[in-house]
């Protein structure tokens, strides 16, 4: 009880015009920084194409010869202690611009030319699909025309093939809290280094597209979950301020005056983002104002709910379409993409489902009793031991 009545005492700030436009974020705990990632990486089927666009606005298509061979990536990743989502999403985003995906022999290694490849590179003794050469000690010829080779060589790591040196993923300290582009580089060391973010929105849409059917129960929707078993407030309890209300507002870009459709958790880039309730994700991604959006639904009091989680980092999206989720599980990392001043997590709640009209959700926490989570308790599920 007194729990509750503290949630409903700070939700009340939000009736002051003083605590609308507060945007004053903690850092998050380090501790949470380095903790695995969510969401299966279990590939579930290969499509025979896909397209998807490049932060620079450029539209690509993959055949299935180069999905399968960011599938070998991801199960890879799978395989490796330590590497999880995150490590996925960055070796992804290198082979992309390395080799588009592509096994690539090389005529300055004619042995190359005879084991099975997509075509054939130019780049000084380059090979594969991370563009990796033999002559820097990445590997043998042989070794290097073996895609789960390059793969197991990218993350690297204590059990890695290449150990200590060239170094991998899980050879560079705190990778974890690195941009995804500046990881790529220090394993690949490209002359170029600016050009892996470009294909970070192609990676996420890759992991989504392959892992997106592996949930972490049975059924597909939410008209089959079960009940919730509670209610929590979607950021870790200490970490963040209040800092928009839900209703008639000075729209802080526009500065005219608009609806606002949700609250506004305002807190550090790359604290966590926590699911209110048990559910089923229906959508992630990048959506127009919202930026990084993830969707959940939920049975509440016998009712289908949907849940939005918006501004997420570009990378913050730890989970797939058609996974299951529990309440309090990290499910995305807090941002400032799309329309927004500063990193927050905006939070909207619709009774009826995704696309129905959104409520309060200050007063849809209070009256449901929300719970705080603290940092140590937040459920990491899915994470390896």
């Amino acid at each position: 009880m007194k729990r509750l009545l503290a949630i409903l005492a700070v939700l009340a700030l939000l009736a002051s015009p003083a605590a609308a436009m507060l945007a004053v974020g903690l850092l998050m705990n380090p501790a949470v920084a380095s903790s695995c990632v969510q969401g299966s990486l279990t590939v579930t089927a290969v499509p025979d194409s896909l397209t998807a666009t490049t932060k620079d606005g450029d539209e690509i298509t993959l055949d299935r010869t180069q999905l399968t061979r960011a599938a070998t990536i991801i199960t890879t990743a799978g395989q490796t202690d330590g590497v999880g989502r995150d490590g996925a999403l960055i070796a992804l985003m290198a082979a992309l611009t390395e080799s588009r995906l592509r096994m690539l022999a090389n005529a300055a290694y004619p042995e190359s030319l005879t084991f099975p490849n997509d075509g054939t590179g130019s780049d000084h003794d380059s090979l594969g699909l991370f563009q990796m050469r033999p002559s820097t000690g990445w590997g043998t010829v042989a070794e290097l025309m073996e895609a789960s080779y390059q793969a197991r060589a990218f993350y690297g790591g204590p059990d890695g093939p290449n150990f200590p040196s060239p170094r991998g993923l899980l050879d560079i300290p705190g990778w974890q809290n690195m941009d995804p582009g500046e990881v790529a580089q220090a394993v690949e060391v490209s002359a170029f280094p600016a050009r892996y973010q470009n294909y970070q929105p192609v990676a996420e849409t890759i992991l989504r597209a392959l892992t997106q059917s592996s949930g972490t129960g049975d059924g597909d929707d939410a008209g089959t979950m079960p009940e919730t078993t509670r209610i929590v407030v979607p950021v870790p309890d200490g970490s963040y301020t209040l800092s928009s209300s839900y209703g008639w507002r000075t729209d802080p870009v526009t500065g005219e005056r608009a609806f606002h459709g949700g609250l506004d958790f305002a807190a550090g880039a790359g604290t966590p983002a926590l699911a209110v309730a048990d559910g089923v994700v229906v959508l992630t991604g990048y959506v127009g104002g919202w930026g990084n959006l993830i969707v959940l639904e939920h049975t509440i009091d016998g009712e289908r709910v949907a849940t939005a989680y918006a501004h997420l980092l570009d990378g913050g999206i730890r989970v797939s379409e058609g996974q299951r989720v529990t309440a309090g599980q990290h499910i995305g990392d807090i941002g400032s993409t799309g329309k927004s001043t500063g990193p927050h997590l905006h939070l909207e709640v619709r009774p009826g489902g995704w696309g129905k009209d959104t409520v309060d959700p200050a007063a849809w926490l209070a009256d449901h009793g929300a719970a705080p989570i603290g940092m140590d308790d937040i459920e990491n599920l899915g994470c390896a031991a």
